[in-house]
């Protein structure tokens, strides 16, 4: 099997945190031929698809984790499997990439998740589909609404659409002073949509990430549990992560998405779950496999590719 990753840059990653690093060492190690792509190496040529590609080796440690080949132009149908692990910002950028690998996948080429799927969806928005999970939220760019929305629920937390990593969300309500400047960034003087819902206190002990493949759930999760001066969980904003077992709460939520996920082409995806309630539906480039395996000893991105494999044409 020929798999290539479509990724940030190697050498900027954390390897003993980092999911797309997972997939190549398991890749790896089912003997499969790994090659490495950044996104600004997609273009097409000559009526295909195609990428600068390197081939790749990993190896499981801290420093001098990886070694590349020479890089060449290849056509995308030279590969199985392609994933795309590229992160947020949805820029216009990244919607043309997944039109790439769009064409890539309509040669035969297994993609995931699969880009149409990943174009149409928006990480914070996708949840919705699923309000009954949801805790109250308001999407809108009108401060009267958010502020009218911050009277009714008392504390609430503000997020751009865009974003990932907890990187801007900001806790706010209605007599705070700083509370229009906050929506008055946030929005760009109401010019672009921003998600608020109500500040769950459950966050003090933790959100948990939920990995799904194919619409199952791992058995365990990742408790990311905030410092003692912030409320944001996220590792990347300075949380701490605990593996979890899976509550019965969960399941249920997993059970109500997973499948719907799964027949679009989300095969790999992290659940955003604070108390009871489902906060976000991460589909670019789902992280917390490696603290999950590590804990565990369950080869989480393995499973993904023993299912993508089945996928390949034959």
């Amino acid at each position: 099997m020929r798999i290539a990753v479509v990724m940030d840059p190697i050498d900027r990653i954390k390897p003993w945190k980092d999911t797309s690093f997972a997939f190549l060492l398991s890749a790896q190690a089912r003997g499969w031929e790994c090659w490495y792509i950044e996104p600004e190496w997609l273009f097409f040529a000559d009526g295909a698809p195609r990428a600068e590609a390197a081939p790749v080796h990993v190896v499981d440690r801290d420093r001098d984790f990886h070694t590349l080949g020479e890089r060449s132009a290849r056509a995308l149908t030279d590969f199985d499997i392609i994933l795309q692990r590229q992160d947020p910002p949805i820029d216009l950028d990244y919607h043309y990439i997944t039109g790439l690998l769009s064409l890539a996948e309509q040669a035969g080429v297994v993609v995931a998740n699969r880009p149409d799927a990943v174009r149409a969806a928006n990480e914070k928005l996708l949840a919705q589909h699923f309000p009954d999970f949801c805790p109250p939220t308001l999407v809108s760019r009108s401060i009267a609404q958010l502020r009218a929305f911050a009277a009714e629920q008392g504390e609430i937390v503000v997020k751009p659409l865009d974003a990932m990593g907890g990187s801007s969300v900001f806790k706010v309500h209605e007599d705070d002073v700083n509370t229009q400047v906050i929506l008055e960034v946030m929005t760009k003087d109401q010019t672009e949509l921003v998600m608020a819902q109500r500040y769950l206190p459950e966050i003090r002990t933790g959100d948990r990430r939920v990995l799904l493949i194919d619409g199952e759930p791992v058995d365990h999760a990742l408790l990311r549990i905030p410092g003692q001066k912030s409320f944001r969980a996220n590792l990347a904003a300075g949380g701490r992560g605990e593996v979890v077992p899976l509550r019965e709460r969960d399941r249920e939520i997993a059970a109500a998405v997973g499948p719907w996920l799964a027949e679009r082409g989300h095969w790999f995806v992290g659940l955003d779950v604070i108390g009871d309630w489902l906060t976000e539906v991460n589909v670019t480039s789902p992280t917390c496999a490696r603290e999950i395996s590590a804990a565990t000893g369950q080869d989480v991105t393995g499973q993904l590719l023993d299912h993508l494999a089945t996928r390949v044409p034959t």
